[in-house]
This record gives structure tokens, C-alpha cells and sequence, in this order.
């Protein structure tokens, strides 16, 4: 792999940590439903371990309401034991054609356990975003043990490295904080 490639492949990679951390944030419930907190939950489809959005239309009626519509009205048992079995905090109501999911209003306590797991969880994209640079750093010193770069390229090429990483580790915060404001709305 080239200088270039090694500095291209570590900010590509620590963009990615970046994407996943900020995906992972949008299934932390808020105040608002988001049919992506059923990305996890998976129904028995005839023997096959299925998401509920591939066997089922996922809908926002209302801001605290999804509203699951089975494409096969015989899944609404599945779905709905997947839903108990899941860890969504929150009961099915089936009506016989669709599932209703009714989100309550949030405790301080609640929220303050989620501002937790949200701050745990950015602390993941950091710690990420910090391996992909160990990993480029590792990479560059080989690169000059090889004689293959300088002394001197590999100091700039560290700094590079060095601006990058603290560029999506801001990133990570961004994305955090917004998150923490988004669960502070009552």
C-alpha cells in the first residue's frame, strides 16, 4: 500500500466509525417514534429469522405512535411476541389488522439513563476513530523502517494523521451533543 493509499483508506475508515456512531445514536428512542428502533427486532418468517421492516410496512401516524401493517396478516403474532421479546420498553397493541406502538412520555430518569448510553456509545466512535489511526500509524512506520519514506515525510504524515483523527473525533461530539439535546426535548 502507498503513503497516499494508507492516509485515503485511514480517512475513509474513521468517516465510517463516524456514519456508524450516528446510526447507532438513531436507535436510542427519543421523545419522537422512529420506525429505525425496529432495525434489531426480527420475526420467525417460515423458519427464517426476518427484520419486522421486511415482513411488515412501518408508519409515523403520530409523533409518539408507530404503526406496523403486516404484508401477511398471519405475521401480527409473530410480530407482535418479537416486539415483547425486544428490549423497546413498550407493549403491542394488535388490533387484528395492524400493530400500534404507542411510545409514553419519557421520565428525567429515563433520560438521563439514555444521555448515559449515548455518551458510552460515542466514547465507542472515539475509541474507534482512534484504532483506524494506531493502525495508520503503524502502517507509515513500517513505510519508513522500509526506507520506502523519510523521517521527514513520516513526521508530516503522522501530523496529517494526527488532524484527522481529532477532526472526526469532533465529529463524534457533534453528533453527540445533538443527540443529547434531542433527549432533553420534553
Amino acid at each position: 500500500m502507498t503513503v497516499q493509499e494508507i492516509v485515503k483508506d485511514a480517512e475513509q475508515r474513521m468517516k465510517h466509525a463516524v456514519e456508524v456512531t450516528a446510526h447507532d445514536f438513531q436507535r436510542i428512542r427519543t421523545g419522537r417514534a422512529n420506525p429505525i428502533m425496529l432495525e434489531k427486532v426480527v420475526v420467525d418468517y417460515y423458519g427464517t429469522e426476518t427484520p419486522v421492516n421486511q415482513v411488515a410496512n412501518i408508519s409515523v401516524p403520530e409523533p409518539r405512535q408507530l404503526l406496523i401493517n403486516p404484508y401477511e396478516k398471519s405475521m401480527l403474532g409473530a410480530i407482535e411476541k418479537a416486539i415483547i421479546k425486544s428490549d423497546l420498553g413498550v407493549n403491542p397493541n394488535n388490533d387484528g389488522t395492524c400493530i400500534r406502538l404507542n411510545f409514553p412520555q419519557m421520565t428525567e430518569d429515563r433520560r438521563k439513563e439514555l444521555i448515559k448510553q449515548v455518551h458510552h456509545r460515542a466514547e465507542e466512535g472515539c475509541v474507534a476513530v482512534r484504532n483506524v489511526r494506531r493502525d495508520a500509524l503503524h502502517h507509515l512506520t513500517a513505510a519508513q523502517k522500509n526506507k520506502e519514506i523519510s523521517e521527514d515525510d513520516l513526521k508530516g504524515l503522522e501530523k496529517k494523521i494526527q488532524e484527522l483523527t481529532d477532526k472526526f473525533v469532533n465529529e463524534v461530539h457533534e453528533v453527540q451533543k445533538k443527540k443529547d439535546h434531542e433527549l432533553m426535548e420534553i
